[in-house]
């Protein structure tokens, strides 16, 4: 196995780490999803590096509220992909630690049999306070997965409420769980979840109320009218045992053929990059913002609002035509 030993600092050093991680050498992927997390100073060469490889991989999200069994229905899901020969690369974001701002719980530890696997790889990530259930570094470490070549991208999100839902505009596919005597048949009506799962998984379907939950979310769905041509399945499962998971590999595949066979995976990818693209111009302009606030014209710009001596938009564009030079 190739040794990834020193820093990658020059597009040299990335393109060869990016050939070992194509190569299925963990240290060189986990490098790669390092520098991206952390917005090293090779940012930039290691997204171009990775792009012509990019694409390919089957990305799919997993979300819901604490207690109702990601981790387990994710280290499930990957036992199943791998059965069926598929390679699995497993983002999990984990709350931060206070302390060192590292991944809190650490869901490595609770998929740890699959920790030998070379066609696993597995990664807690921090949030680091970014909102959404995800962390700012998910779409370029999704991109790093996905240029290594791994078949199948999960990405386990933080337990989240309704109005957390950045993995939509992340995966192709999104499941979102819930669980029996948690109060999420009533949370599922709420706006912002019944509009991003392409699959419903009802875990710990063994315990009582399952039935209910199952009940309470098609007469939500039913509320909520047209669906368009994909009508989300709700699959009932038992994580723990493995119970139902290959039923929850059928319906990813399904919906993957339709998002193939409608186009809409060609949108869905677009609308990805865009979001992407933005987030990353808008980065750059906070950071210039912040440049012109060490200045004079900010404060200019502040005390000519405060007065009255011209509005906040008036100012807002001149503040841009500052950034702009």
């Amino acid at each position: 196995m190739i040794s990834v030993r020193r820093a990658a600092t020059t597009a040299a050093d990335v393109g060869e780490l990016v050939a070992q991680a194509r190569d299925g050498v963990p240290r060189a992927v986990a490098r790669l999803v390092s520098m991206v997390e952390n917005a090293g100073p090779a940012l930039r060469e290691v997204a171009a590096a990775l792009a012509p490889h990019t694409g390919r991989a089957c990305v799919v999200g997993l979300t819901g509220s604490p207690g109702v069994g990601k981790s387990t229905s994710t280290n499930a899901l990957v036992g199943a992909l791998r059965a069926r020969g598929k390679t699995v690369g497993v983002l999990a974001v984990d709350p931060s630690s206070p302390f060192s701002g590292g991944a809190l719980l650490g869901d490595r530890i609770r998929m740890e049999q699959h920790a030998t696997d070379p066609g696993v790889f597995i990664r807690s990530m921090a949030s680091r306070g970014h909102l959404g259930g995800l962390s700012w570094g998910t779409p370029q470490a999704i991109r790093v997965l996905d240029g290594a070549g791994f078949d199948v991208v999960l990405v386990e999100t933080v337990g989240v409420g309704q109005a957390e839902i950045e993995i939509a505009s992340l995966a192709d596919t999104t499941i979102v769980l819930l669980a029996p005597g948690m109060g999420d048949g009533i949370q599922a009506a709420k706006a912002g979840i019944l509009e991003i799962a392409d699959v419903y998984v009802v875990n710990k379907a063994d315990r009582a109320g399952a039935a209910t939950t199952v009940r309470d979310l098609r007469g939500a769905l039913a509320l909520a009218g047209e669906h368009g041509p994909w009508r989300p399945p709700i699959v009932k499962t038992v994580a723990a045992r493995g119970e139902g998971i290959d039923d929850v590999v059928a319906a990813i595949d399904a919906h993957r053929d339709h998002l193939e066979r409608t186009g809409e995976l060609r949108d869905r990818r677009r609308l990805r990059a865009a979001r992407e693209i933005e987030a990353i111009a808008v980065a750059a302009l906070r950071a210039r913002i912040g440049e012109v606030r060490g200045g004079a014209a900010l404060d200019t710009l502040a005390e000519q609002v405060a007065t009255g001596a011209a509005d906040p938009f008036t100012a807002a564009d001149r503040l841009l035509a500052e950034t702009s030079n």
